[in-house]
């Protein structure tokens, strides 16, 4: 918004330049708030649902105070919402310099902007300026204008309606009374390169310590900025344009659909987004709780740590796969319920598998082949131990050699021990082992049938129900 070399105030005046007058009333009334602290650098954002009607402008704007004055270097930076063309358009622009240099910018929406609650923001660095409109970059200016706003500034709201017609529109007042609405604004201070959360105003209240209202007006300007057109209504900045003696605010204000500020912190500071509880670093999406570090996606609680994949619930997954409850996937695979899987292959409940084949129900299937309850479907004897499941003994020829689990009441002789000193009970899958330690005489033997079979199994445990894996 360019202001005129000379500001006009109302009676009682109170000066703010070199130059105050007193002007005659006008016959439309406007609102300004402006904050009582100036700022330099930051990032500002506010949600805004903006006036219509031909002539009207509602507007958020940094300006340099005393940039009025007579000899002084102007600073400003400006976003205006036009109200004409059903206020689905906008201006950016810099306003620096004596004499002063703008650089006008419009964009236009498919949508109005006063027929829903939208996001702006501005971010101000020393060498540059950004316009983001609901979380889009608009506008970016590097070095330049951008490099000559070099004071604190301060933050300002306001409605009012122009002269210009080329510009704006011709000015009708059938249309009024008008509003602007603001939800709340957020403040980052810049720091280190970065901006931080500074303060919120969610304006339940309007806070004089922060905010103060105007009650001037200036050349090009039909209204007069009438402190009364500034309130707050149901936790809502309402900046209203009204006829003169009509003050105020009428009716009901409009409820914000969308995001509600955050009270203190910065913003996310990677893509993705967070619905509930939970940190997230980079990318993906996180329902509830939990921690996604890169990709994928997680439903509730657990952790992910690179990579492809869901996680269901519970549970850790480290690379690709799907987990769909509980246990630990190392890489590759699919793992229903419980239990270990290093490598390949599909586990459906229980157990542990090293490499290969898949497993229907408890026990350990070392290298290829199918098992099914405890029972070898495919010829030869089982290499390395194998479940006696649902209480029968296995069918088909040859001695397990280590390891494997009596699932439900099975043959628990050497296909119900538990090598290595695994569990020896009340895991799912019915496991009542006797533990055989890598010194026994047992294991010895059960080792040299192992190398005569020409394979071996390393250790592997079974989740004891109930507990972590």
């Amino acid at each position: 918004m360019t202001f005129p070399q000379t500001l006009l105030r109302l009676a009682p005046a109170v000066a703010v330049s070199s130059v105050a007058l007193t002007a005659p009333a006008k016959p439309y009334k406007g609102a300004e708030v402006y904050s009582v602290q100036a700022y330099q650098y930051g990032k500002i954002e506010m949600r805004m649902c903006m006036a219509r009607g031909s002539g009207i402008l509602s507007t958020f704007f940094l300006y340099k105070n005393g940039s009025e004055a007579a000899g002084a270097f102007w600073e400003e930076v400006d976003i205006e919402v036009f109200g004409k063309n059903d206020a689905n358009g906008w201006q950016s622009n810099i306003i620096t310099g004596n004499p002063k240099q703008t650089s006008e910018q419009a964009h236009t929406h498919a949508f109005s902007l006063a027929d829903d609650y939208h996001t702006f923001a501005l971010e101000w660095t020393p060498s540059s300026m950004s316009w983001y409109a609901d979380g889009a970059l608009v506008r970016r200016t590097e070095g330049g204008q951008a490099a000559q706003l070099t004071s604190p500034e301060s933050l300002r709201f306001n409605i009012w309606a122009s002269d210009s017609e080329a510009w704006v529109g011709p000015f009708d007042d059938a249309v009024l009374p008008q509003y602007q609405f603001v939800n709340w604004i957020r403040f980052y201070r810049y720091e280190g390169g970065e901006f931080v959360l500074d303060w919120t105003d969610d304006f339940d209240a309007f806070d004089t310590a922060r905010w103060a209202r105007a009650n001037w007006t200036f050349d090009g300007n039909l209204v007069d900025f009438e402190p009364a057109n500034a309130i707050v209504v149901d936790g809502t900045l309402v900046l209203a344009l009204t006829m003169e003696g009509q003050t105020g605010f009428v009716g009901t204000v409009p409820v914000d659909g969308g995001t509600a500020p955050e009270g203190t912190g910065g913003a996310p500071a990677t893509g993705g987004s967070s619905g509930t509880g939970g940190v997230m670093a980079s990318g993906g999406t996180m329902a509830s709780g939990g921690t996604t570090a890169t990709g994928g996606t997680m439903a509730a609680g657990g952790t992910m740590a690179t990579g492809g994949g869901t996680t269901a619930t519970g549970g850790t997954m480290a690379s690709g796969g799907t987990m769909a409850s509980g246990g630990t996937m190392a890489s590759g695979g699919t793992t229903a319920t419980g239990g270990t899987m290093a490598a390949g292959g599909t586990m459906a409940a229980g157990g542990t598998m090293a490499a290969g084949g898949t497993m229907a129900t408890g026990g350990t299937t070392a290298t290829g082949g199918t098992w099914s309850n405890g029972s070898v479907q495919t010829g030869g004897a089982p290499s390395f131990g194998g479940s006696a499941g649902t209480g029968e003994a296995l069918r088909t020829g040859g001695v397990p050699t280590v390891g494997g689990t009596a699932v439900s009441g099975g043959d628990n002789a050497l296909a119900g021990t538990a090598p290595y000193g695994a569990d020896p009970g009340g895991d799912e899958g019915g496991c009542a082992c006797t533990a055989v330690g890598p010194r026994s005489r047992a294991w010895y033997q059960l080792a040299a049938a192992a190398l005569a079979c020409g394979t071996f199994v390393t250790r592997g445990r079974r989740r004891r129900k109930g507990a972590r894996s």
